[in-house]
C-alpha cells in the first residue's frame, strides 16, 4: 500500500511543470512552443534567461528530493511498509521523473527529467552522484553540451552503483532504479544523441 501511495503522490508532484508555469507567469507563453520545445531548465535559460532558469532548476531538483523523502516517510509507517528495503523511495523516484516527463496537468508533454533525476539520485545515492556529477560538469564546461553532461551523469552514476553492488552499500531496488533511469535518459535524449553524433547539437549559451 505504501509503495502504491508513494508512486501516486510522486507522479502528481512530478507533473508540476515549473518551467511551464514560470514561462506563463513571466511572458504569457507556452515554453514548449519556444526554443527546443522542452519544458526544462535548459530551455528556460534559452527562452527566459538565467534567473528563471536557476529557479526552475532548483524547483525541479526539489520535487525529486521531496518525492523520495515522502516515500521514505511512508515506508517507515509499519502498516504501509512493503518490507522490501528502499522499494517505496525507488518507485517514487521513478514516478516523479515520469510525472515531469509526461505531466498529467499539461497534456502529458513535459521535459526530459534531468533536474528531477538529479534530485532523486542525489537523495538516494549521494556519493556516486557526486563523483559522476563532477565528471559531467567538467564535460559540460569543456564541450558546452548540456545533453552530453546529463547523459554522462545519469549513466555514470548507474555504472558506479553496479560496480559497487557487491559491497551492499545500496539496496537492489536502488541499483535497478539507476539502470532504468539510464535507459530512460537515453530514450528521452535520443534526438540529442543523434545531433551529437552529427555535430549539430546546441551548445550552452548559443542562440
Amino acid at each position: 500500500m505504501g509503495v502504491i501511495l508513494s508512486i501516486i503522490i510522486a507522479y502528481l508532484i512530478g507533473s508540476i511543470s515549473f518551467s511551464y508555469v514560470i514561462a506563463k507567469k513571466i511572458k504569457k507563453i507556452d515554453i514548449r512552443k519556444h526554443g527546443s520545445g522542452n519544458a526544462g531548465a535548459t530551455n528556460t535559460l534559452r527562452v527566459l534567461g538565467k534567473g528563471p532558469a536557476v529557479i526552475v532548476l532548483l524547483l525541479d531538483i526539489a520535487k525529486g528530493m521531496a518525492a523520495v523523502w515522502i516515500a521514505a516517510g511512508l515506508e517507515a509507517v509499519p502498516f504501509l511498509s512493503s518490507g522490501a528495503e528502499g522499494l517505496a523511495p525507488a518507485a517514487a523516484g521513478l514516478a516523479v521523473i515520469l510525472g515531469h516527463n509526461w505531466p498529467v496537468y499539461f497534456g502529458f508533454k513535459g521535459g526530459k527529467g534531468v533536474a528531477t533525476t538529479i534530485g532523486v539520485i542525489s537523495t538516494l545515492f549521494f556519493f556516486p552522484a557526486v563523483y559522476a556529477g563532477i565528471v559531467a560538469i567538467i564535460v559540460i564546461i569543456i564541450t558546452r553540451y548540456v545533453s552530453l553532461g546529463s547523459l554522462l551523469f545519469i549513466i555514470g552514476t548507474s555504472l558506479l552503483l553496479i560496480i559497487t553492488a557487491g559491497s551492499g552499500t545500496h539496496p537492489v531496488s536502488y541499483i535497478l532504479l539507476s539502470i532504468i533511469l539510464s535507459v530512460l535518459a537515453v530514450w528521452t535524449h535520443r534526438s540529442n544523441i543523434e545531433r551529437l553524433v552529427k555535430g549539430q547539437e546546441n551548445k550552452l549559451g548559443a542562440k
